[in-house]
């Protein structure tokens, strides 16, 4: 089979695998997609299914893309726009999974698997991002988003490669998840996005449950 299919159509598959939601069927027999934020990502799982599964899922989540790019470039040695092709469809996996009707996660836990693989010193560069961000705001949404945004910069200073599909991966998969979180950022510019730790209503049906600024901004 041609390297590129195999590759393409196993990084897919492996991101698609609903870990949130099967975690919480198995162990809280219930519908994650049905609490709190609606989404399989490991936040809402850990406010629907407890803190333990939530870490469960961040994990399996981050392990899933990490081992599709690992597989790629095992069908295809030394051809890096393989392992980036691999990268973009395990994420479109996690955010379309064709398993729950095309309506997963919001991609940042398995943006974070992928960018490990594919330039660890880059995911990195955007923990640290991500660090000083949330440290300065408490915003998780806010951290994640500028954490993303400049993955380019560090993507293009530690990898030499410039070809149409790295320079097209490293700017897809961030974009990719910043538009999943368009919804943070109306509510981070009209200054009603909760920041971690605050309290208050959610209107999310998860009753006095503490409402965190990682509201939204799933894995």
């Amino acid at each position: 089979m041609n390297p590129w299919v195999e590759s393409i159509s196993i990084a897919y598959l492996l991101g698609s695998v609903p870990f949130g939601y099967l975690l919480v069927r198995l162990f809280r027999r219930e519908d994650v997609r049905r609490q709190g934020s609606g989404n399989i990502g490991a936040t809402n799982v850990a406010r629907s299914g407890g803190t333990k599964l939530g870490v469960v899922t961040l994990l399996l989540d981050i392990g899933k893309a990490y081992a599709a790019v690992v597989i790629a470039h095992h069908l295809a040695p030394g051809v890096y726009d393989v392992q980036v092709a691999a990268a973009i469809a395990a994420v479109l996996g996690h955010v379309f999974p064709v398993w729950l009707g095309f309506r997963g996660g919001k991609g940042v836990a398995s943006a974070l698997g992928v960018f490990l693989a594919l330039t660890w010193p880059s995911a990195g560069g955007i923990l640290l991002v991500f660090a000083v961000v949330f440290a300065l705001t408490r915003y998780v949404s806010l951290a994640s988003i500028v954490g993303l945004a400049t993955f380019p910069l560090f993507g293009f200073y530690f990898v030499a490669q410039r070809t149409p599909m790295v320079i097209f991966g490293f700017l897809f998969i961030p974009l990719l998840i910043i538009v999943m979180h368009h919804g943070n950022i109306r509510r981070l510019l009209s200054g009603t996005e909760s920041r971690f730790g605050s309290k208050g209503g959610s209107g999310d049906g998860i009753g006095t449950e503490t409402k965190t600024g990682m509201g939204e901004a799933e894995a």
